[in-house]
């Protein structure tokens, strides 16, 4: 009897010890989880800003560039309208050269 006793004791204690151990060894195991899970939370926290930032710039690029292609067919368009109303008076000067001959 004593020696179950004893047997039963010493099962418990060791299954106490193996709790105990199981437990500091989850808590560690949960807190390292916990820093990673901040990190990640940090780490997306940034990379969505990265991505906000980066988004305004390319909208800011892209704002300049239609700007530029504006001005550029502006410039195109005043070009185009000078070239039309000199050729115009090509037209209008060769017309009363050739009605001046033939006339």
């Amino acid at each position: 009897m004593v020696k179950e006793f004893i047997t039963s004791a010493v099962k418990k204690v060791t299954l106490d010890l193996i709790y105990q151990v199981v437990d500091e060894r989850t808590e560690n195991i949960l807190d390292k989880v916990e820093e990673v899970k901040k990190q990640q939370k940090e780490d997306f926290r940034y990379l969505v800003q990265k991505l906000d930032t980066d988004t305004a710039n390319l909208r800011n690029e892209f704002g300049q560039f239609k700007g530029e292609v504006k001005d550029e067919f502006s410039q195109l368009r005043n070009e185009f309208g000078q070239f039309k109303s000199e050729v115009k008076g090509e037209f209008s000067q060769l017309r009363s050269n050739y009605s001046a001959e033939i006339f």
